[in-house]
């Protein structure tokens, strides 16, 4: 009997470690931060973002549980991922791109709602917002431009941008005044998705004596359609985006690197987490333009690249290698 007594305490013992080990795992997952991330479609530049944001979170010690979701372009998607979101209760929302952020704006007012590389926060409606705050990518377009004449000395520039995007028209629109500005045509095709920018850029190829890509999400998802069109018409494409340039036939490509963008996406959400508020963080700027120089394709294309255009590179295509400088 006194065995049979021992037997069943010992059990007891251990399942009401068992319970209590549970019950701690419970309460140490109740008590980590939810944060939603929207991304608006996947391509190397948020993909990029996305991994630097969880990676930032993660190392500084913050006990986060992430939930991504893709709206694959599409800005209703965008709008049900924000519902969810609200309906998940989330602590925190990420929204990587435009479209994302101002759908999560529109649903959120009363949680922290940070946006990653938003091109033009204010004209997006991001700004003035107590509870919104986040990094924007804004790239200089004339010093592009600039470039672009100096490498090619054209007088004609093709631009296809999406016109169902903020950030596209933005860049559109800062395109065409730089242009004017400096005595440039521009020639522009538009488009509602990613399916219909080989279309767009094949309708003005030959119309044009260079191409330019801005960090409009929906033609840089399709930059390799963009790429083959240039390239079989031997017309030099250069990108804001350098991220996505690797492995195309993109000539000159001045940007961000997006995974240090994720880096300070990542710091802001720390910042508001240590007490700041959204409102008094504002809008955090993008700096220290990457340039990426693919001398292969200057070659083909007979082009000189000046030296002092190559001393500037952070990356070169040479011989077939891409190397890091």
């Amino acid at each position: 009997m006194k065995k049979i007594m021992t037997l069943v305490l010992v059990m007891f013992t251990v399942l009401f470690t068992i319970s209590a080990q549970g019950a701690d795992e419970a309460t140490s997952a109740d008590d980590s931060l939810k944060i939603g991330i929207s991304k608006l479609m996947a391509h190397p530049a948020l993909d990029s973002i996305e991994n630097a944001i969880i990676e930032y979170i993660t190392q500084a010690g913050i006990n986060a549980e992430f939930e991504t979701q893709n709206a694959n372009g599409e800005i209703s998607t965008a709008a049900s991922i924000a519902q969810l979101f609200k309906d998940e209760g989330k602590d925190i929302v990420v929204g990587i791109a435009t479209p994302t952020a101002q759908a999560l704006a529109n649903v959120f007012d009363d949680i922290p709602v940070v946006y990653a590389t938003v091109t033009d926060p204010e004209e997006a409606g991001l700004t003035g917002l107590s509870n919104v705050c986040g990094t924007s990518d804004m790239v200089p377009v004339s010093v592009h431009l600039d470039l672009i004449e100096e490498i090619t000395g054209t007088k004609t520039v093709g631009m296809v941008y999406t016109s169902a995007e903020a950030n596209g028209i933005t860049l559109m629109e800062a395109m065409k005044s730089a242009c004017s500005d400096a005595g440039v045509e521009l020639v522009t095709a538009s488009v509602s998705n990613s399916a219909e920018v080989r279309q767009a850029a094949e309708s003005i190829i030959n119309r044009v004596d260079a191409m330019y890509v801005a960090t409009d999400n929906t033609v840089i998802s399709a930059i390799a359609s963009l790429s083959d069109v240039c390239a079989a018409h031997s017309i030099p494409l250069f990108s804001a985006d350098v991220t996505s340039a690797s492995g195309t036939q993109v000539l000159i490509a001045g940007g961000f690197d997006y995974y240090q963008s994720g880096l300070l996406t990542g710091q802001v959400i720390e910042r508001i987490l240590n007490g700041e508020s959204p409102e008094e963080i504002g809008v955090v700027y993008l700096e220290n333009l990457e340039l990426y120089i693919n001398l292969d394709e200057a070659e083909r294309l007979g082009i000189t690249i000046p030296e002092s255009t190559t001393a500037d590179a952070k990356y070169i295509v040479h011989n077939g290698q891409e190397l890091t400088l």
